[in-house]
């Protein structure tokens, strides 16, 4: 709108506001209009991304990892003492019981320290803010060798002594060797030790240039049991699984599909029990439909909408429509709008067919092809179906589904017969349905990667509707100013007539 200022109807005594309100309708209307498509397309990109989002998620995590059989393989297993050892069996591990025990557990190398002794006084209190030569002035020029690690992966750092190095500073120098170091300033003693457990991972520490040798510049830093140090050698785990030794330099170890994490020694032998997990299998194809009918059956009430609301008659709502009604009224007056914005949109189409079209289709397993109602899994028929889940595939026997929790379990059936068959069976059906997802969601001049709807062009649209309302209400701001400036005239020369009139009045008595 113009900030000119604006003379009306002082002299005429005509409403000239609700006139050229009146004569500029037509234009204010086109803005209305525009900013109104406007916000529809801001509706129906907000509906697409949420719905995007909850498909990318199908794709890249559930169909992603479902279409290998390695999706589905889940094994439960039980220790006879847990308090020793937990154990996760993977697909490979074999059903059955085993043995074990656990002889010796993963530890790193620590050294707790003697407490440190100043070269100056026996009761002085040694800082860590005091200098190596404090300790002994002989260590000045001395070099404190550090090698963490063994074999090949070992690395040995020099540390030089310096006059000004401070204890903190020979503690900092450790640690950026690769070692875990602090001191302990009230029992005046340093902790080191190395940053992982097992022998591999142990360290070394000596001292060349002092003269009087390495152990004896080491018992200066109390990091000798001479020097009343405290000294525990790293060491790997060790454990027997049915009469055979695996040894680790950690408390885990995997050996034939399971993970033994060993947290204590046993005292003899233990049992191990394994077997497949049928139920969790089942959950797994489960969890994965109810996903799968969420996704489905908004895509297609969205694409197929209730027709009884009649979308199109609902017209967004004036300012003045907005203060006659409620927040909730308004609310539900724009959500029926919204509801209609993707009906019978084609983007939408190949959603649902790239969703939809693995259901009939059969698939090669080892115990020949096999189909969805083969597992009892199917959609219900068109009148026992609710409105909008016409899509929805069901499982029979499910005790979730008062549809079909009646009728015969043949997914479990199925998986406690022929387990290798299923996962077979499911694992190429969730492939067909990523692979027709993966072929939609490709980049085109249109749409971004992994997209399912034409996101650029939307984009490129509503930016184009704000150029368009930005030149509208330029033009109609420009012609409400030239029909204020008309009428402001007329009351110019209103006024100026109506002084001549007082004037010629006045000379003539009147």
């Amino acid at each position: 709108m113009s900030d000119l200022m604006r003379m009306t109807g002082m002299y005429s005594g005509m409403d000239t506001e609700a006139v050229i309100q009146s004569l500029v309708s037509a234009k204010a209307k086109k803005v209305t209009d525009l900013k109104n498509d406007q916000k529809k397309l801001e509706w129906k990109q907000n509906i697409w991304q949420d719905l995007n989002s909850k498909i990318y998620n199908l794709y890249s995590k559930t169909l992603s990892n479902l279409r290998l059989a390695g999706g589905y393989n889940k094994k439960s297993t039980t220790v006879s003492d847990p308090t020793k050892a937990t154990v996760v069996a993977n697909s490979n591990a074999v059903d059955g019981t085993q043995t074990l025990e656990v002889k010796q557990l993963a530890k790193a190398k620590y050294i707790t320290g003697g407490r440190l002794k100043s070269a100056y006084g026996e009761n002085l209190k040694v800082k860590s803010d005091n200098t190596l030569g404090s300790l002994d002035p002989s260590l000045i020029g001395s070099t404190i060798n550090v090698t963490a690690g063994t074999g090949d992966d070992a690395k040995t750092t020099a540390i030089e002594v310096t006059s000004d190095m401070k204890i903190s500073d020979f503690v900092a120098k450790l640690n950026e060797a690769g070692l875990n170091a602090s001191y302990d300033e009230d029992n005046q003693r340093l902790f080191i030790n190395s940053k992982k457990t097992g022998k591999e991972n142990s360290f070394n520490l000596s001292v060349s240039g002092y003269a009087g040798g390495s152990e004896a510049a080491l018992g200066k830093l109390g990091l000798t049991e001479a020097a009343g140090a405290s000294i525990v050698d790293a060491q790997d785990s060790e454990i027997i699984l049915n009469g055979a030794s695996f040894t680790d330099s950690t408390n885990s170890i995997t050996v034939n599909g399971l993970t033994v994490e060993a947290t204590a020694l046993t005292e003899g032998e233990i049992t191990i029990s394994t077997k497949t997990d049928y139920q969790g299998i089942y959950d797994t194809i489960k969890d994965f439909i109810s996903e799968y009918n969420d996704i489905v059956n908004e895509v297609y009430s969205r694409y197929n909408p209730d027709s009884s609301k009649k979308y199109w008659k609902y017209d967004m709502l004036t300012d003045e429509e907005k203060e006659a009604m409620s927040d909730e009224e308004i609310e539900a007056w724009e959500d029926n709008i919204k509801e209609g914005l993707l009906r019978k949109d084609t983007n939408l189409s190949k959603v649902l067919d790239c969703l939809t079209g693995s259901i009939t289709k059969g698939f090669e397993t080892s115990s020949g092809t096999k189909y969805l109602f083969d597992f009892g899994i199917g959609t219900l028929n068109y009148f026992e179906a609710a409105d909008g889940e016409r899509k929805s595939l069901h499982i029979n026997g499910d005790a979730d589904d008062e549809n079909t929790a009646d009728k015969e379990d043949k997914l479990m059936k199925a998986l406690t017969t022929d387990t290798e068959g299923t996962i077979e069976f499911f694992a190429a059906f969730c492939k067909d349905m990523y692979e027709k997802l993966n072929d939609t969601m490709q980049a085109t001049d249109y749409r971004s990667i992994y997209k399912v709807y034409d996101d650029k062009r939307l984009k490129s649209e509503y930016d184009d509707y704000t150029k368009k309302i930005k030149e509208a209400e330029d033009k109609l701001s420009a012609y409400e100013d030239k029909w204020y400036k008309k009428f402001s005239d007329m009351e110019v020369a209103l006024s100026k007539l109506q002084s001549q009139q007082n004037t010629i009045s006045s000379m003539l008595g009147m």
